[in-house]
């Protein structure tokens, strides 16, 4: 027996040095992915373009799911002809769905594949319960403090104008890109983008158009990325979540009189399902573009973060149940699913025999609508339940677009030269974006917003007080000039 404890404390003293052997190595190969580039000399923004930006703010261009109000965006189309003079008279306007816009900027060499940068125009209605605790009027416009106030400034008239800013100084210089340039600005992206940017790219791939790569708002330079990096993340979507909402519903043979409730109710039956899903999660895994996430930045990180990624074979479960606890890590890692709506009941003396829940999914790229919908089968498994597929939009998670193109890295290489000393890598958008409706026209697309913001600010989006920094509006601009130049070579 004496010797059988010596052996089996030799055995696990030889794997301990193994394991730590291989974890060493593997630590000591980790090689950055930054790309050596020198920060560019910021061009002059002169307060023009802030007072520019601040015209557009005003305007009412709200998204409704019921009749748009087309007034606001046709306003903010005659505001664009008369700041940028040089884009109105030598881009050539495309075909655009109404209310939507669609520019060429032709280059010296067709045979270049064209790239294209999009934004959307429309923001989204604010909550009338909410107005009294915003600090301003949430189309205010005005500059305090050194910011720029209002509801769009973060999502997404910040692209919009910053690239018609860029084209415009990029126009007046006399200068002419080697590639082709197209512009594509939605106006109903808030709510699907089904009459704009669905409808532009259907009219790019009927003419035969496809682009070497696309650019649309998703991530950006995030301050505090995670624990043990120090320096600000630009982060590059390189894929976006699926979309699916689905009804829950439960029916029972009967209600009854709220003075004799039986052991199980309707409402009771619906509440411990919503709590069978929440103490249940889709599985969580680390692939695709989480996996590329974690390949960019561990070799940044300090040396115990940086043991813990480099040995994932070994500390998979540990980082999975870490990223778990926080909301936006836990959407990167997993299918989630988010009950939304709330129907049953119409007496306060009445037991309801029917009642339903909505839950909202956004779906983990590599699963489906349909496998989604099937895990949700499992774990309920009740013949009393019915699970059902609504709402007319839902999307299936996109593609995974490549590190290695053109596009990416002139995206980072461009994010480097205008924000200095941040980290680039790319990552997952787990909300949903237009550029899903382009996937027919390019395999390279990326989702990057050229902005800095703490993770305290991202409430603003779609959120009370929006806001953006002057900074950040002049450094958006600085970005997508020199992008455009970076692409046009």
């Amino acid at each position: 027996m004496k010797r059988l404890i010596w052996l089996l404390r030799r055995i696990f003293v030889i794997a301990l040095v193994i394991i730590i052997g291989v974890g060493t190595i593997r630590t000591v190969r980790l090689t950055s992915r930054q790309v050596a580039t020198e920060a560019v000399q910021p061009v002059n923004v002169g307060d023009d373009a802030i007072r520019r930006f601040s015209q557009a703010i005003k305007i009412p261009t709200f998204s409704k799911e019921s009749k748009m109000d087309s007034l606001p965006f046709r306003n903010l189309a005659l505001l664009f002809k008369k700041n940028y003079p040089h884009v109105d008279s030598l881009l050539e306007k495309q075909p655009a769905p109404p209310l939507s816009m669609v520019f060429k900027w032709p280059g010296k060499n067709p045979g270049l594949a064209p790239v294209l940068l999009m934004g959307h125009t429309d923001i989204v209605l604010i909550d009338e319960k909410t107005k009294a605790d915003w600090q301003f009027p949430p189309l205010s416009g005005a500059v305090e403090n050194g910011y720029i106030l209002g509801r769009g400034t973060l999502d997404d008239k910040i692209a919009v104008v910053g690239i018609l800013e860029a084209a415009e100084m990029l126009l007046q210089e006399g200068y002419t890109p080697n590639r082709t340039i197209y512009f594509a600005f939605g106006h109903d992206e808030e709510i699907g983008g089904e009459n704009g940017a669905k409808k532009i790219a259907g009219w790019f791939e009927n003419q035969g158009i496809t682009f070497e790569y696309i650019i649309d708002e998703g991530m950006l330079v995030l301050e505090k990325a995670m624990p043990g990096i120090t320096q600000p993340v630009g982060l590059i979507g390189i894929a976006e979540k699926g979309y699916a909402t689905f009804q829950i519903e439960v029916k029972l043979e009967e209600g009854g009189h709220s003075s004799m409730p039986p052991k199980e109710t309707a409402i009771g039956l619906l509440s411990e399902t919503i709590i069978k899903l929440r103490e249940n999660p889709f599985p969580a895994k680390v692939d695709g573009a989480a996996q590329e996430l974690f390949d960019y930045i561990a070799p940044e990180m300090s040396l115990p973060y940086k043991v813990l990624f480099a040995n994932r074979w070994l500390t998979n479960g540990i980082l999975l149940k870490q990223l778990s606890k926080g909301s936006s890590a836990n959407a990167m890692i997993r299918t989630t699913v988010a009950p939304t709506i709330i129907e049953g009941g119409f007496q306060e003396n009445v037991l309801p025999s029917q009642v339903s829940a909505t839950v909202n999914l956004r779906i983990l790229p590599g699963e489906t609508i349909q496998s989604a919908k099937a895990y949700l089968e499992k774990i309920i498994n009740d013949d009393r339940i019915s699970i059902t597929q609504i709402s007319d939009f839902s999307e299936d998670p996109s593609a995974i677009s490549p590190t290695n193109s053109f596009g990416f890295q002139t995206i980072q290489k461009t994010i480097l030269e205008t924000f200095p000393d941040v980290i680039v890598a790319p990552s997952l958008v787990v909300a949903g974006t237009d550029s899903r409706h382009f996937s027919r026209v390019s395999k390279n697309i990326y989702r990057f917003l050229p902005m800095q913001l703490a993770k305290s600010d991202l409430s603003r989006i779609h959120g009370i007080n929006e806001r953006i920094s002057v900074e950040n509006y002049k450094r958006a601009i600085r970005f997508y000039k020199q992008l455009m130049v970076n692409s046009a070579k």
